[in-house]
């Protein structure tokens, strides 16, 4: 499903209507989400537009190369301002403006250099909102923005949202919609929606390209995942065509990593469990083994992709992190028998693709037997489902086509072989009844068929 035509007109119309525009990437943001949302900072700057971009999190130091990375602000500026408004009378002029502040109170002194100011003449009011629109980039659900959304929530019901995103667990949540789950990253989204306006399309500088590609490569690890589509190479071809810089990405995303991410990198191979049985394989990283060897839960990203999904003859790949802030966080990686957004999903709430998912705890009492619960849920969610399966898929007992009773006269009528009579043979078999009722045990919820097999 790529955009829709009237899904880009209003985008676009959106985008033009409103003038301060503030930009949020989820938390724990990944690099294609923080390209996405500085790509689109530098596109609406171009546009004239007051723009904020919000990274609540510090990103890694890999990401540092990406053009623009200094705009990132930590907090939502949300406070108003508040206007007092002085109504001169003809023939007032004002001096001096001072104020004092004292026992929780504001003074604001007013010195007129001509005339007489009366409280009359003063009016209150709220200056205009610091953000007129939110554009929320590769987050499948507000949920996702963590403490962003919880402290603001006021923000997210009083002003228009729009969603940009390519995850099929999309909650749809905002008044405007740029999704496409066929993209293979939030990057490719923004620049489809470009190619469709022409006076984006002529904005894409080396820089962009450059942003956009690095969302591209690094959510389809370098095009080696699944969610590869020949549109994700074409697209690739494009941005390359438009002065990105491709060895720069690479350099910085594969080839440079800081010790301390080498360092966790190895404990969290040490750490790896296997459950044969189930086909699952999973790592944790804890705050401990995270403090051990100085490094931060966002230098865990990677890992999934570059180590642990390589062991074999496993189905499920999970990487555990407890993050600094409180909770863990699970990266999920399937082979195509399992669709882990599916997974995520009815297990904790969580989502993403079929293949590439994750979900978040936000509360447990030890983090290591936290691990063990979720794998075990995960089990059982899966044995439920090829359970579901195989009663869907096991063959129905094929009924008789002619009434019971002549069945059974039939059965019960003696029968002669060689004019002798065979009624007692041991070959003989007296009627049955096709559907028997159920027994005492049968209670609800126990299962059960009705509809038993013909007794051979």
């Amino acid at each position: 499903m790529s955009l829709t035509p009237s899904a880009i007109a209003s985008a676009m119309q959106v985008l033009e209507q409103h003038q301060r525009i503030l930009i949020l990437p989820h938390a724990n943001s990944d690099p294609d989400c923080l390209s996405t949302a500085l790509a689109m900072y530098q596109l609406l700057q171009t546009m004239g537009k007051d723009v904020t971009v919000i990274c609540p999190d510090t990103p890694p130091e890999s990401l540092k190369f990406m053009p623009g990375f200094e705009r990132f602000e930590r907090e939502v500026q949300e406070n108003e301002d508040f206007v007092i408004t002085i109504n001169l009378d003809e023939g007032v002029e004002v001096d001096k403006l001072r104020y004092t502040v004292e026992d929780h109170r504001v003074n604001i002194i007013v010195v007129p250099k001509k005339g007489t100011i009366r409280p009359q003449q003063i009016a209150l009011s709220s200056g205009e909102k610091r953000y007129d629109l939110l554009v929320v980039v590769d987050t499948a659900d507000l949920s996702l923005l963590g403490s962003v959304y919880t402290n603001h929530v006021d923000l997210f019901s009083s002003v228009p949202i729009l969603n940009l995103d390519h995850h099929i667990s999309n909650t749809q949540y905002g008044q405007v919609h740029l999704i496409d789950p066929t993209a293979a990253s939030a990057t490719e989204v923004l620049y489809h929606f470009c190619m469709q306006v022409p006076t984006l399309r002529d904005k894409i500088t080396p820089d962009i390209a450059t942003l956009l590609l690095t969302g591209l490569i690094t959510d389809t690890r370098s095009f080696q995942n699944p969610n590869t589509t020949p549109r994700s190479l074409e697209v690739a071809a494009e941005l390359l065509e438009r002065g990105a810089r491709q060895q720069e990405i690479i350099e910085h995303i594969y080839k440079t990593k800081p010790l301390s991410t080498l360092k966790i990198w190895g404990r969290a191979l040490s750490h790896i469990q296997i459950d044969p049985s189930a086909r699952i394989v999973w790592s944790a990283v804890s705050k401990e083994d995270l403090a051990e060897m100085e490094a931060k839960s966002e230098e865990t990203q990677g890992i999934l992709d570059e180590l642990i999904s390589t062991v074999p003859d496993a189905d499920i790949y999970i990487l555990f992190t407890e993050v600094e802030s409180g909770g863990l966080k699970a990266s999920m990686r399937s082979s195509a028998a399992i669709d882990v957004s599916r997974l995520a999903g009815q297990t904790y709430g969580g989502g993403g693709h079929a293949r590439a998912s994750g979900f978040r705890v936000a509360k447990f009492d030890n983090f290591q037997l936290q691990v063990l619960e979720c794998v075990r849920v995960i089990k059982d969610t899966v044995q439920r489902w090829k359970h579901e399966d195989t009663m869907t898929q096991r063959p129905q007992p094929s009924l008789p086509t002619t009434p019971a009773s002549q069945s059974a006269s039939k059965e019960t009528a003696p029968k002669k072989k060689n004019g002798k009579d065979q009624a007692k043979s041991s070959t003989t078999k007296p009627s049955v009844d096709v559907v028997h009722e159920v027994s005492p045990g049968n209670t609800p919820g126990t299962g059960g068929d009705i509809v038993e097999e013909l007794t051979k």
